[in-house]
């Protein structure tokens, strides 16, 4: 039996609000990012975000991104995602709104089941206990975790799948985004067992294994962290750039996300040692600030190319996307 959401009213404003209240919870700053879409593109970005928020609690064995729960079982938790998902390409019922909603989406927009089999690969690197071994290693997961979300993202906006530099620029947004999270949640992140660190970074600093969030070695974590807000910065200028070529409404939207998680990464940054002694946020009325510092910037729309070349893009993760 197909699933009629997409042409069905009641069902489609039901995903929608079950969507919505999945954003809100899980995601402040990119619901306040999404009030500057188009209604339809807000909506089907909220569409979207239910089916990355249902897979990563699902395969972190959790609840709305909760405390983890047992991490045994890992192939069958896998499976069910892809089974629901291919489910929801073929536009049948899943039994699931978050999956149900992806179905919607995915009608509307012309994503692919290859679009999210990409995310897909993140949610199992992270339930595999995976770690970066290279600089390399550590932006392929940003790819798969964030990158190839703001891929799909791009296609909801109304870019041609086919338009490849576009969607490189997109996925330069995720990276940014990514980045961002793991500069702010190292110590987070190594409570869970779990360090997106590149191991050469921490060779480099000659720290012991496992040692890298103890006091005696938080000015080597500074130092890498910097390191880390250099890749946002030049992700984030990339990222700027291939807003330009957005509508307008959707341009502001990416641009205020841009700057607010941009932020984030700075703000760990600035606070070296002590960053992670609190956690790291960006206040509403900095959130504010950045939406109208994002308005002048999308009507002018004179974004700078970032200075030399961008080192990692689709092609170095996905290399049939060349």
């Amino acid at each position: 039996m197909a699933l009629n959401a997409a042409h069905d009213p009641e069902i489609r404003d039901a995903l929608v609000n079950n969507a919505h209240r999945a954003i809100k919870y899980g995601s402040q700053s990119f619901s306040a990012a999404s009030q500057l879409f188009e209604n339809d593109t807000r909506e089907r970005a909220w569409l979207l975000y239910a089916w990355c928020r249902r897979c990563d609690d699902i395969a972190d064995n959790q609840v709305l991104g909760g405390v983890l729960g047992d991490q045994s079982d890992l192939n069958a938790r896998l499976a069910l995602i892809r089974r629901l998902t291919g489910l929801a390409f073929e536009g049948k019922p899943t039994g699931d709104p978050a999956f149900d909603s992806l179905g919607v989406v995915a009608q509307e927009c012309g994503l692919t089941q290859a679009m999210a089999e990409d995310v897909i690969a993140g949610f199992a690197l992270d339930a595999e206990d995976w770690r970066p071994r290279t600089e390399q290693d550590m932006m392929r997961y940003c790819y798969h975790v964030a990158g190839a979300v703001g891929v799909m993202m791009a296609v909801i906006m109304g870019v041609d799948p086919e338009d490849t530099d576009t969607l490189d620029r997109a996925c330069d947004l995720g990276l940014a985004f990514q980045l961002s999270n793991i500069a702010r949640d190292i110590v987070e992140d190594d409570a869970v067992g779990r360090c997106y660190l590149p191991t050469m970074w921490l060779v480099e600093q000659d720290i012991e294994p496992g040692q890298h969030t103890k006091p005696h070695h938080r000015e080597e974590l500074a130092e890498m962290t910097a390191r880390l807000v250099e890749l946002v910065e030049k992700h984030e200028a990339a990222a700027r750039v291939g807003a330009a070529r957005l509508p307008f409404r959707s341009r502001w939207a990416v641009l205020c996300a841009a700057r607010i998680y941009g932020a984030i990464g700075r703000k760990v940054r600035a606070r070296r040692t002590e960053a992670w002694n609190s956690r790291t946020y960006v206040p509403r009325w900095e959130k504010a600030l950045y939406g109208v510092r994002a308005f002048l910037s999308a009507v002018i729309n004179r974004e700078k190319h970032p200075d030399g070349p961008i080192t990692w893009g689709i092609k170095d993760f996905r290399p049939d996307a060349a």
